[in-house]
């Protein structure tokens, strides 16, 4: 396999308006969703798409009420950058696994106190 590190490039740049900025960000979600099937055979992982597209769902979702144009912008550009490691698999399955965590989920239980926590193994 030859590297390739201009693979999936692109230049960063600044959305004119509202509109750029929400045909951007539909687009860097469709193409994340489109990788999903390559992403679950680059690295091997033991999960199915619809659970990996769902995280991707949920990757976004979590700064869809950003109003801030310029925030949108580094949003883009770092979901990109993200896009472009995975994809040229400059990331290793700890990394990509890292979204997957239990404890990356909002609705996962907090132990009730300090000892408990530290006998379960949480930091």
């Amino acid at each position: 396999m030859t590297i390739n590190p201009t693979y999936l490039a692109q230049r960063t740049r600044s959305s004119a308006n509202w509109k750029d900025a929400k045909s951007r960000v539909l687009k860097s979600y469709r193409e994340w969703l489109r990788a999903s099937p390559e992403i679950q055979t680059m690295y091997s992982l033991n999960l199915p798409v619809s659970v990996i597209r769902t995280k991707i769902r949920q990757e976004f979702e979590k700064h869809r009420y950003v109003s801030q144009l310029k925030v949108v912008d580094v949003l883009l550009f770092q979901s990109h950058s993200e896009f472009q490691e995975t994809l040229n698999y400059w990331k290793q399955l700890s990394h990509v696994m890292k979204y997957f965590r239990p404890e990356e989920d909002p609705g996962a239980r907090l132990p009730p106190n300090f000892i408990s926590g530290f006998l379960e193994g949480r930091n």
